[in-house]
Order: structure tokens, then sequence, then C-alpha cells
């Protein structure tokens, strides 16, 4: 993994390093080795755009073999060292080596987790502390592996919608990209040689065809940085964080945004609420789920419940609640088995969700077809508008 150290070097300047390294520690080492004080370590891993989650480690696989090994009965630390024996990517291998060290030292298994942000999640840590407390590791790793794969499941609905359209837009941008930079400029050569009197739209479109004839490279370099400044902007995280708020914004878009996240916040909260990990504790420890407006509000609904108002008032004042999910909430009030109803809470909005993202799809894919056909129409009727005048003129 690569880090970034601020360190002093031996004649007193400050300078930033970067190497290669298998863990935070070793990485310390190796600079001090060199002679360097160090002040500060940040860890910048970066993951190719072609090579995505099959580096990074997989938790979930983790969770699952580190369950089954516990249940089998081997001690935490062997149970870990035979994990990294099986691996066979080095950073990980090194990786849970490094853990089973931390472990060595009398730590607990949360604080050697915590030395690993970018592996293990401030969620995943803190269901582990979670069950440090109640000494039921082995269920806390099945709520966990069962709380990711439903977000992963809710997920790839979502994207599994999204790739059709996707490809529709894909399909329809390249033909109507073939057509205009292709197409058209040889019709404009062929009318601009027989000196044919254009209608407007005609003259406009062929116009733009001499342009990209004249000016091709240009042309290409312009739409070129167009969609490179568009793949940047959906990679920067400020950028895409803006283009959230304007979803938000989308009467709705915007409810659904709200709902869906809602629906992964209570599952997180049920999840640590089973844990053992206390109400307020836990809201905060979700509040990171969720947009910024309603991690305002959680802030107001936390320092409610913290006074000894009721679970479902306080969301509910803080506008964090579905009707559906203000009656659950008070019905687990009652019955006392509020991390469980939040689940189920959640369970509703993800069937909710899913019946309103087949719905979109089925609506939005014919609109998006007719639309794509609609401008390459468009571009085909200007192009030969001026053959079919020559044609009605020699009847």
């Amino acid at each position: 993994m690569r880090f970034e150290l601020k360190a002093i070097t031996s004649d007193g300047r400050v300078e930033w390093v970067a190497f290669q390294a298998a863990d935070r520690a070793a990485a310390i080492q190796q600079l001090q080795g060199r002679g360097y004080t160090v002040l500060s370590v940040r860890a910048k891993a970066f993951v190719p755009p072609w090579r995505g989650a099959a580096e990074r480690f997989p938790l979930v696989l983790f969770s699952q073999e580190l369950r089954v090994l516990i249940g089998a009965g081997l001690p935490l630390v062997e149970a870990i060292d035979t994990l990294a024996q099986k691996e066979r990517r080095s950073e990980s291998r090194a990786l849970l080596e490094r853990v089973a060290a931390v472990l060595r030292e009398g730590r607990p298994f949360s604080s050697a987790l915590a030395e690993f942000p970018h592996a293990f999640p401030p969620l995943y840590v803190a269901t582990v502390r979670a069950a440090e407390r109640t000494s039921d590791l082995a269920p806390a790793l099945a709520r966990y592996v069962a709380y990711a794969q439903q977000i992963e499941s809710v997920r790839k609905r979502v994207v599994n919608a999204s790739i059709y359209p996707l490809l529709l837009m894909a399909v329809g941008g390249t033909v109507a990209l073939f057509l205009l930079f292709y197409v058209v400029p040889r019709f404009g050569r062929i009318y601009e040689e027989r000196g044919a009197d254009l209608p407007f739209f005609s003259r406009v479109l062929l116009s733009w065809g001499q342009a990209v004839d004249a000016h091709g490279a240009i042309v290409l370099g312009v739409v070129a940085c167009t969609i490179a400044l568009g793949v940047y902007a959906w990679r920067h995280a400020r950028l895409r964080a803006r283009l959230g708020d304007a979803l938000w914004r989308v009467p709705a878009i915007g409810e659904r945004l709200k709902v869906y996240q809602l629906a992964r916040f209570y599952r997180t909260i049920g999840m640590l609420l089973r844990g053992g990990m206390p109400l307020v504790a836990a809201l905060d420890m979700g509040a990171d789920l969720l947009h910024p407006v309603l991690r305002a509000r959680l802030v107001a609904a936390s320092r409610a419940i913290s006074e000894g108002r009721s679970v479902s008032q306080s969301l509910e004042a803080a506008g964090l609640t579905t009707p559906v999910a203000l009656r659950m909430l008070a019905v687990a009030e009652k019955g006392g088995n509020m991390g469980e109803m939040m689940e189920q809470v959640a369970v509703f909005h993800d069937e909710e969700l899913s019946r309103w993202v087949d719905w979109f799809t089925r609506l939005f894919e014919p609109l998006l077809m007719a639309a794509i056909g609609l401008v390459i129409g468009v571009i085909v009727i200007l192009m030969y508008m001026p053959i079919f005048e020559l044609a009605g003129g020699v009847q």
C-alpha cells in the first residue's frame, strides 16, 4: 500500500515522503531507518479504475470465513493466522499478519482493526467493539455479513436497472456522432457543389458539417475535452456531491433518495443495536450514511433522545421517519425490540424502492428510446429535406 509521511530530515527540514509499504508501522520503520523523524502518516491507496473492487480487501469474505473458524472452536489469533496463510494476495496477507501481531500484543480485536481504516470501515470496527462487550463475535460477524449482502443487493438492483438506459444512450449517442461527424460533412460538400437553395435548418446543419470538414481536429478535440471533463466531474467527490444536491431538489427523485438513505440508516442502526451498542452511540455512528441535510437533523434527534424523549417522536420531529417507519418504531418502543424493528423498517422500504425502480425503468426506457429516435430522425430528415424539395420541384 502507498503511504505519504510528513517527516523531519536530519538537517531540520520538513518533507513529505511517499513510498510503498505493507502497513503503517512498516512505513514508519522504513523512514526512521533513513534517519527521518516521522510527524504524521496517511494512507494514499490508489485503485486503478480497470482493476476496481478486486484490489480492495474482501471484507465480507473475510468475515464469513472468520465466523466459520471461530464457530469451529479456533482461537481468534489462530483463525486470523489461518486466513493469512491461505490468502494469495500479498497485500491482504500482510494486513492479516499485522492484525494477528497486534492481537499477540494483548490489544483488543477492534483496536487492531482500527489501525487499518482502508480495509475495515468504522462501522465494522464499531460492530466488533460492541461484540467484545458481550463476547458474541461470531453472531456479530454474521449480522454484518447479512447487512453487507442486503446493502449490496439493493445497490445491484439499482445498477442493473440503469444498465439498459445507459446502453441506449451510448448507442444513440454513437449513431448521432457518426451522422454529425461523418455523414453530414459529405452531404454538405454535395449541396455546396450543386449550389442548391436549402431550408434554414438544413443550412444550419450543413454549416456544422462544413465546420467539421474544415476544422475536424479542433472539433474532435473540443468533444474529447468535454467527455474528459464529464468523467473528471463524475470522479471528483465535491462535484459529485453538488450533483447529488441538485438531484435532492427534484421533488420525485429527492424523496426517493431520502427513503433510500433512511432505509440504509435504519438497517445500520438496527444491526448496531442488536450487537449491544447504546442507541445514541449507534445514531452517531450511522450519521455518516446520511445526506448533510439529514445529518444536521439527526443531531437534534440525538439530543432529544438523550434528554429522555421517545425515539419515534424525536425522529419524526427531525424529519427522519416515514409514516410506516413512525408507526413501526412506536410499536418497537412498547415491545422493546428496537433493533429488530429498525431492520424490518429497512426491509419494507427496500422493497418499496425496488418496486419504484422497476416502475421508473419501464417508463423511462421507452421515453429514452423515443428521444434518441427523434434526435436521429431530425438529423436524417434535415439532411434529406433538400432532396425531397428537389424531387417535388421536378414533379
